[in-house]
């Protein structure tokens, strides 16, 4: 049985992981017979957001006791898991996630990565074991992989935006809609848009649905 981690920003599309990601993840993973860690970082995230008005709230949250809500309580801090106890790894996405587990959405192409997930990410790579990017996720991926030096294909769907900041990184792009996949075969990354291209919970779930499938068939 394959044991993949799925990594969580939080809860909600604004201000932590997108809920219908994180789900529809989880749900693919379960269907397909995998063992799951769902795991977070533990502290606060950047910001609040009430999800019906927009506008910020107070007090702050943590990141791992949001992501608990997704998780059932089945879920450990980052810092606790290592590359090795996997067979690979999936990054639902969200705004909240270039906020929390990298500060993209504030800093663009410059951003920076939570140590301990950064960490994670390349022992996966440098391990050659199946990563999963979903929605603005590759872009943190991308930022990764410039950080080791290595080339990598990802998608950012078709937003010019993003496409041009993975791209400023020196990583090769490729558009994709809510329901393609773009594959790394040399880094064995797996990336499709989801709620970057998606206009329903439907078209996200195509998308997703496929990338698990593909990350389980690229385990060895």
């Amino acid at each position: 049985m394959a044991k993949v981690g799925v990594v969580l920003a939080g809860c909600g599309a604004q201000d932590g992981a997108e809920i219908h990601e994180s789900v529809i993840t989880l749900l693919a993973l379960d269907r397909a017979g995998a063992e799951v860690q769902i795991m977070a970082p533990d502290m606060d995230q950047f910001h609040v957001i009430n999800h019906f008005n927009g506008d910020t709230m107070e007090p702050a949250r943590n990141i791992l006791v949001e992501a608990s809500r997704i998780a059932r309580g089945n879920i450990v801090p980052a810092a606790t898991v290592s590359g090795d106890q996997f067979d690979a790894l999936i990054f639902p996405g969200g705004t909240g996630m270039a906020k929390n587990i990298f500060d993209y959405a504030m800093t663009g192409p410059e951003c920076t990565i939570i140590s301990d997930i950064e960490r994670l990410v390349r022992e996966i790579i440098e391990a050659g074991k199946p990563l999963g990017a979903i929605c603005i996720a590759p872009v943190m991926v991308a930022k990764v992989l410039q950080n080791m030096g290595r080339e990598g294909k990802v998608t950012g769907g078709c937003d010019k935006q993003i496409t041009a900041d993975i791209q400023s990184m020196g990583i090769e792009t490729e558009q994709a809609g809510a329901g393609d996949i773009v594959v790394d075969e040399e880094n064995k990354i797996v990336s499709t848009p989801a709620y970057v291209e998606a206009k329903s919970i439907k078209e996200a779930a195509e998308g997703i649905e496929k990338l698990v499938a593909r990350v389980l068939q690229l385990i060895g």
